[in-house]
């Protein structure tokens, strides 16, 4: 059989043993090799790029690859097939959008503050930041021949005196350690504990005077990127924060293409270990080993998704989502335990799932919509978030509608040619001088990191300062020369923002027409969605009275500049909030709240979902969006 060597730029090499005329790309697919693919391998991104070194290698010639980048040996994996031994290169910016796992540093303010003030807005609601948890002293007599009471009735008694709870519940795990664990202790113990309204779960058993640390893991499972923190379920302290690429990106960069992948052979599975196995186990296990924590007292998870990943990351179908008339199997569940699903954690820890509202509104945006607050405000509020899809809420405290809006993965840069998560090397803010047509801008990393794509908030800095300068008109086609404006054989054009020399990439850091039309229809689907949820209850854009902005697209997102592109309605500037990663907030919420998992249940329910498919001017809004910042420009009349 054939075989294919996969080269890295750090010398590492994965081969496998493949059938002849097996393709490119799902090959590195099953051999878990990263190659960014968001179009899952149709040839219409043209982001799986490979450089051939040697071998038998059947591979088309397509527009993504210029003649001259032919002749140095690039091609598109979803297009090539193996005909015989294949050694290829496999360039890092390939696996710059799947980059590697980042932990947080949890000295710096800013990356606990958010969770913080969700925690305390929350609390001056009224809401308890209390959950079921406990961790119970327990002490027994010691069995003798004249007391030859079981262990396990034994322990449960005595538990039953201390809680006053009549029924305990003690499944296998912890019965399996209880007669060593007495014993050791001399039959005195500390147990960690679930209430309900009737009965108590014992998740674990352990010596008296062991320090104990309940844990608690909650997490944000994107269609691009995860993101998890361990915290202590008594006090809330945040112990340790993570984040990566979400290992399914291999399978597509929108959720569509995941969907059409778990349907084929094996392929629930398939998406269910790229999520579980590659992602989430990896961080809960660098978490654990940076902290010196033990993963088997992780008690509770709670995880937010959007409704595609909740199926997902469960193994369950997720095919009738894309099917008239869209239909999940689940919108809210409370059947999922950790053994279930292979996760890291104590093997009876509960998964609390946050509920979705619709077909394309899941959880992360009901537990956004927790820490927003808006629902506890009598202002006219609209919560974005931004993300493969953009999701949108708006309401007050008296009614919440919402809707969702196929953006596309441009807001995470995905579909940009340099596109790249907001992770180190990727520039995420810009600025250009409109006499020289000079860049200056300012990336991810530490100091001395060159270049190597642009993450969402960059690519709104560079497409609005290329329209304030003038080098774009309103179609986002170049109308000025200069020497970071080029042209390729097609006529396309494009800008130049780091030249090969001074970024870390195999080449020029750019900005190309095909990338700023993509970003064109990311928006116009963002602001055609406000327009069109507004006009469905007789309101206009004037009537908004605050605005908050979620996703993991950079550090922030220039208010001003989203604005000028026709992202955002033209509103005084300092009614945006940026709030970053509010599906994380919520879900660290409900996690360690009862009260708030409950209330993100009663949201759910009171959501109003608008299916814009079914609304007939949709359509015509968005085509209006389609330009910057829009066809009609009297809606932005700060700018134009």
């Amino acid at each position: 059989m054939p075989k294919v060597n996969f080269q890295f730029e750090d010398g590492n090499v994965v081969s496998v043993e493949v059938v002849k005329g097996s393709n490119l790309l799902e090959t590195a697919r099953n051999a878990n090799v990263a190659i960014d693919a968001p179009c899952s391998g149709n040839g219409a991104c043209g982001k799986c790029r490979v450089r051939y070194i040697s071998g038998d290698l059947a591979s088309k010639k397509t527009i993504h690859i210029s003649d001259e980048e032919y002749n140095e040996g690039w091609r598109l994996s979803c297009v090539s097939t193996v005909e015989g031994d294949v050694t290829v290169e496999v360039p890092d910016i390939a696996s710059a959008y799947k980059s590697r796992m980042k932990m947080a540093d949890l000295g710096s303010k800013q990356e606990v503050e958010i969770f913080e003030n969700a925690k305390k807005n929350i609390e001056e609601t009224g809401i308890a930041m209390e959950n079921t948890m406990q961790l119970i002293q327990v002490s027994m007599d010691e069995p003798s021949l004249d007391d030859t009471m079981p262990d396990n009735e034994r322990f449960t008694r005595a538990l039953q005196d201390v809680t006053g709870m009549e029924r305990i519940r003690l499944p296998y795990t912890t019965l399996r350690k209880l007669p060593d664990v007495l014993r050791e202790s001399n039959f005195q113990v500390q147990c960690v504990i679930g209430k309900s309204a009737n009965s108590i779960f014992v998740y674990d058993i352990m010596p008296s005077g062991e320090e104990v640390i309940v844990g608690g893991l909650a997490i944000d499972i994107g269609t691009t990127s995860v993101a998890a923190l361990l915290i202590d379920m008594m006090t809330g302290k945040i112990l340790a924060k993570a984040s990566g690429g979400n290992g399914q990106i291999r399978f597509g960069a929108d959720v569509i293409n995941r969907i059409i992948e778990s349907t084929k052979p094996g392929g629930k599975k398939r998406l269910q270990k790229a999520v579980i196995d590659e992602t989430i186990n990896p961080m809960i296990d660098e978490m654990c080993r940076g902290i010196g924590f033990r993963k088997d007292r992780i008690y509770r998870m709670c995880v937010a998704s959007n409704t595609t990943m909740n199926h997902l990351f469960a193994g369950i179908s997720a095919d009738y989502l894309r099917q008239e008339p869209y239909i999940p199997a689940f919108f809210k569940t409370n059947s999922f335990f950790a053994s279930d699903l292979g996760i890291h954690v104590n093997k009876d820890a509960h998964i609390i799932m946050a509920p979705n509202v619709g077909s394309y509104v899941g959880g992360d945006i009901t537990a956004g919509t927790l820490v927003t607050m808006l629902w506890n405000k009598p202002e006219f509020s609209l919560f974005i978030d931004l993300g493969t899809n953009g999701e949108l809420v708006f309401g007050n405290n008296e009614f919440m509608m919402c809707c969702a809006c196929s953006a596309g993965p441009a807001f995470e840069g995905g579909d940009i040619s340099c596109g790249m998560r907001a992770t180190d090397g990727a520039i995420e803010a810009c600025k250009i001088d409109p006499e020289t047509m000079e860049p200056t801008y300012s990336i991810i990393g530490d100091e001395g990191q060159k270049p190597v794509g642009l993450c969402g908030s960059g690519i709104i800095d560079v497409i609005s300062e290329l329209f304030r300068c003038g080098i774009i008109s309103p179609k986002g086609k170049f109308i000025r020369e200069g020497k970071r404006i080029r042209h390729d054989q097609y006529g396309m054009g494009s800008y130049v923002l780091a030249f090969e020399e001074d970024a870390a990439s195999v080449k020029d850091v750019e900005i190309t027409e095909a990338d700023i039309d993509n970003f064109i229809r990311a928006k116009g689907a963002i602001f055609s969605a406000i327009r069109t949820m507004l006009a469905s209850v007789d309101f206009d854009i004037s009537m908004i009275e605050q605005v908050y902005v979620a996703g993991g697209i950079g550090s922030g997102i220039n208010m001003e500049n989203a604005v000028r592109i026709g992202m955002f309605p033209d509103i005084p500037i300092e009614k945006f909030y940026y709030i970053g990663n509010s599906s994380l907030s919520g879900a660290y919420t409900m996690l360690l709240s009862t009260e708030a998992e409950k209330k993100t249940y009663e949201l759910a329910s009171n959501m109003t979902y608008l299916e814009l498919s079914t609304v007939p001017t949709y359509m015509d809004e968005f085509v209006a969006c389609c330009f910057l910042p829009h066809t009609d420009s009297t809606l932005f009349p700060s700018f134009y």
